[in-house]
């Protein structure tokens, strides 16, 4: 888990990505945040994101954000059965895999946002779906895959009418 800030507001006031990346699967989820953003807000962004989609994983792994080391999180990681492991910056045994992520997601961002740099927030899903539906080079599949056994279906990949 981690935080990408200092985009440009968008028309609700968000200026930030909270990322989540599966660490089998390199499957990314995708958040839109207010600055603001507290760790209550951060753990519902968390079950209506990745909970519900994939269940719980045995840890997370997050740099030393204060709204991931708040006693909220703590007590809520106690009750899920599962642990928090803070990491270093850049660390890849750690969160590494997050921060390249974070990386990419900015150059996507910044490619298909030039025109219109506050409309970040109405792509995501879009940029979500090309980041899980491209190979990974550390499985030599997508994550989509990895996940679900099957590839998604695309306007491409449906069968033609006529």
């Amino acid at each position: 888990m981690d935080f990408i800030f200092e985009l440009p507001a968008d028309a609700r006031g968000h200026t930030g990505i909270l990322v989540f990346v599966c660490r089998l699967s390199k499957m990314v989820r995708l958040a839109a945040v207010r600055k603001s953003v507290t760790a209550p807000q951060a753990a519902q962004l968390f079950v209506d994101n990745v909970f519900r989609n994939h269940g719980l994983p045995e840890a997370f792994v997050s740099d030393r954000d204060p709204r991931f080391v708040s006693h909220f999180w703590q007590h809520l990681f106690r009750l899920l059965g599962t642990r928090l492991d803070m990491s270093t910056a850049d660390h890849p045994q750690t969160d590494g895999q997050t921060e390249r992520v974070n990386r990419v997601l900015r150059d996507i961002l910044r490619s298909v946002c030039a025109a219109e740099p506050t409309k970040w927030s109405t792509l995501l899903p879009q940029v979500e779906f090309a980041l899980n539906n491209a190979v990974h080079s550390s499985t030599g599949f997508t994550p989509f895959y990895v996940n679900g056994l099957r590839h998604p279906r695309t306007p491409l990949t449906l069968p033609g009418r006529g």
